[in-house]
């Protein structure tokens, strides 16, 4: 009877230094490197340092800042030492990824460990890092379990790096003893990132978000966001819970002020689950044996299924451009290059399918310069990350607007309202030069007005809650509707005549304002993107003698609770005070 050998004898028995263990690979095998921060640094400088004496050896990995210049290795050999398989998802655009978008392999990472596991593309040879075995031989993978579970279990070699700087971070992390092949013990620091540049336009970004999520959310924030913007989107918030796939500092510091609770997702409640951790040493000592955290493998993280069975998820992505139908172009940028945007998609599909969900899609309205609008007429020089079915609501500096269930024309007049005014007359031009927008259609003096957030308010009337804000360029088709819907009385008492129609002649002054000499304020119910006109109130300021015109028209079920007082204190919150007639 054969007896078998104790975990922590074969663990012995097979230390190697790092130079001994790489010996093992053989010519023509694909070799994976661990995601991310997770990077077993010290097996890739000497898998670089021995380069010369390999060939045709296929690299595995995500997208990655490359502290060691195996790419640059690759080039140099014309991939007769070491070619190069990246996984990423984006446009290729920046110039440090499109020379060498020739190793990139597009692929949503939630599909991934599938293309492993099934042997599609097989891995014969794994390099990870991991803390050191505990008393039952388990070791962690600590800030990096995404892909790397999948590669190192379905890999034919695993060489794992033993690094006590490795958290042990509890969730499906972990990998026996007896399933790694050969260990080089190596203590250093593992990959940190500092601060994310901050956006001038991160505060009404930030603000504009903050009012599209409700308490009791479950979040994704993908990198790039930058800690402003998420910060003063969230840090207001009650009982938020997390299912990402990148834990960061901005999480950990919301989860420290009592932020974050995973008291309300509805599944893995009490748990911050993710996949990967991207951040500073504090971050990964946050992460060390936290019975609060929970890794998981991407093909769970980022599974749409799954992050649809959470209440109210709300994904938070960065997009780097989007033209005027809404689709969408995303990039690695210098600080996020260990990740590229592989996973954008999965979360954006999975958070439109939770109940009470949303897919929310921020970006400047312009380069950090303010040189080029990020909002083009069409994408047509770079790959398009995210369609335009299924792009939700998109939010820049200038205003938050709903795409889902809109024309053409819709999103056009929706994406033109929150670009930059510098920017909005030729994309306008543009827009209608390519059939976007009818020949009837004007944006006049409105063009270049900066929509003023301070005016949006929250009220409750009869315990119903009602937006109350200025109206945009998209509300045309809901100001026809609450017209059309009025009793035949407050049409006369509205327009001082019987009117039977509110064509779009008609109604284009009431949404098509400048909100300085020209403001209409909307009582709306309903979702936002979706919601219904229950009042408007109509202001037109005459700049010679600043005496305003005014008029009111409001639903009848609404009336008679105070809107006009309302709307007249809302109007003197205006920077010049006006004398209102009418």
């Amino acid at each position: 009877m054969a007896i078998s050998s104790y975990w922590a004898d074969k663990y012995i028995e097979n230390l190697r230094t790092a130079r001994e263990a790489l010996s093992l690979i053989r010519a023509g095998q694909r070799v994976f490197i661990g995601s991310s921060c997770g990077e077993p640094q010290h097996l890739v400088r000497e898998l670089s340092e021995v380069s010369d004496y390999f060939k045709d050896i296929e690299i595995i990995r995500l997208l990655t800042l490359e502290t060691t210049p195996l790419t640059l290795i690759a080039n140099q050999t014309k991939d007769q030492s070491l070619n190069i398989r990246s996984f990423y998802l984006g446009s290729a655009k920046p110039n440090v990824i499109s020379r060498n978008k020739r190793f990139i392999t597009p692929i949503n990472l939630s599909a991934v460990p599938r293309l492993f596991k099934s042997r599609l593309l097989p891995i014969h040879v794994a390099l990870i890092q991991t803390c050191p075995p505990d008393d039952f031989g388990w070791m962690s993978l600590g800030v990096s379990v995404d892909i790397t579970l999948a590669a190192a279990l379905s890999a034919d070699l695993v060489i794992a790096q033993v690094n006590f700087n490795m958290p042990r971070v509890l969730g499906r992390s972990f990998i026996h003893v007896n399933d790694v092949d050969v260990f080089v013990e190596h203590d250093e620091a593992l990959l940190t990132i500092g601060e994310t540049p901050e956006l001038d336009a991160a505060n009404n970004i930030g603000r504009l978000v903050a009012r599209l999520i409700e308490d009791g959310s479950t979040i994704e924030i993908g990198l790039g966001a930058t800690h402003q913007a998420t910060l003063l989107t969230l840090a207001e918030k009650n009982d938020l819970g997390i299912h990402t796939q990148y834990l960061t500092n901005d999480i950990m510091h919301l989860f420290s002020k009592g932020v974050i609770t995973n008291r309300k997702k509805g599944f893995n409640e009490g748990k911050l689950v993710a996949s990967s951790a991207i951040g500073t040493e504090e971050l990964y000592e946050f992460m060390n044996d936290n019975p609060a955290i929970e890794f998981h493998p991407s093909d769970y993280v980022n599974d749409p299924a799954i992050i649809a069975r959470h209440n109210k998820m709300v994904s938070i992505s960065v997009a780097m451009t989007v033209d005027l139908t809404g689709q969408v172009a995303a990039d690695a940028l210098p600080y996020n290059h260990f990740s590229g945007v592989t996973g954008m998609l999965d979360f954006i599909r999975g958070a439109v399918q939770s109940k009470g969900g949303k897919s929310i899609l921020v970006l400047p309205a312009t380069s950090a310069q303010g040189e080029k609008s990020r909002i083009v007429p069409i994408l047509d020089d770079a790959a398009i990350v995210v369609p335009r079915g299924d792009v939700h609501y998109v939010v820049t500096e200038y205003g938050a607007v709903n795409l889902f269930g809109k024309s053409l024309q819709e999103r056009t007049m929706a994406m033109i309202s929150i670009a930059h005014p510098d920017f909005r007359d030729e994309l306008f031009y543009e827009a209608k030069e390519m059939g976007l927008l009818g020949a009837e259609r004007t944006l006049s003096e409105s063009i270049h007005g900066v929509y003023p957030i301070h005016l949006e308010e929250i009220i409750e009337i009869d315990g119903e809650q009602v937006a109350v804000r200025p109206a945009k360029p998209v509300d045309e088709r809901r100001i026809q509707e609450h017209f059309y819907n009025l009793d035949k009385d407050d049409v006369v008492a509205r327009f001082f005549h019987e009117k039977t129609s509110f064509v779009h002649d008609d109604v284009e002054g009431v949404s098509l304002i400048d909100y300085i000499n020209d403001l209409t304020i909307l009582a709306v119910v309903g979702e936002f993107g979706f919601g219904r006109v229950i009042g408007i109130g109509e202001c037109l300021r005459d700049p010679a003698t600043n005496i305003a015109e005014v008029a009111f028209s409001i639903s009848k079920p609404y009336q008679k609770k105070g809107w006009v007082k309302y709307y007249c204190i809302n109007w003197h919150r205006l920077p010049e005070r006006t004398e209102l007639q009418g």
